[in-house]
């Protein structure tokens, strides 16, 4: 069966950095997959990640990435770029890039790669996002359950949002 994660990347105490987080845990508990989809809370726990990347045979990475656009501004990437990477929190944080670069070295790079990003616009300690992410979010959702469904994966909406739970929201 292929393998398909969605990998939700950021730090939910910086504001805007926690996009991709917030991105997946709202799929996550709006949406049901199926069989081989997961939802994943990869948060910064970066070279740990590489596990995720490898079993995978389509990836679509949801992160706030500044590309030097407009605040707020998504942005759909099906190829991720090897120079894309979050602002570092600390000295300890691997960038992202630099798992996509360790897959790709050992050849174990997913067979599909795309980034859905949004454009920071207030990445500050304690913050919650900006009235520009908060705002794009609907749309965000529509966009990465659009690329899925050109993956050939249809979500299905639950009545009922579940609650989360773990780094791993799903293994479905």
């Amino acid at each position: 069966m292929e393998k398909t994660i969605i990998l939700g990347l950021g730090n939910l105490l910086y504001g805007d950095e926690g996009f991709g987080v917030r991105l997946a845990q709202h799929l996550y508990a709006h949406w049901d997959f199926p069989p081989g989809v997961s939802v994943v809370d990869g948060g910064t726990q970066g070279q740990t990640l590489l596990t995720f990347v490898e079993e995978a045979d389509s990836l679509l990475v949801l992160d706030a990435v500044d590309f030097g656009l407009e605040p707020g501004e998504l942005t759909l990437r099906e190829e991720v770029p090897a120079y894309v990477t979050a602002q570092k929190v600390g000295p300890h944080q691997n960038s992202f890039s630099e798992v996509l670069g360790l897959a790709a070295l050992r050849g174990t790079q997913p067979r599909r790669c795309a980034l859905l990003g949004v454009q920071p616009a207030a990445m500050t300690l304690g913050a919650h996002c900006s009235p520009e992410v908060e705002r794009i979010l609907p749309e965000a959702v529509n966009q990465a359950l659009g690329l899925l469904r050109h993956w050939g994966i249809e979500a299905v909406r639950r009545p009922e949002p579940r609650h989360l739970s773990a780094p791993v929201l799903a293994e479905l």
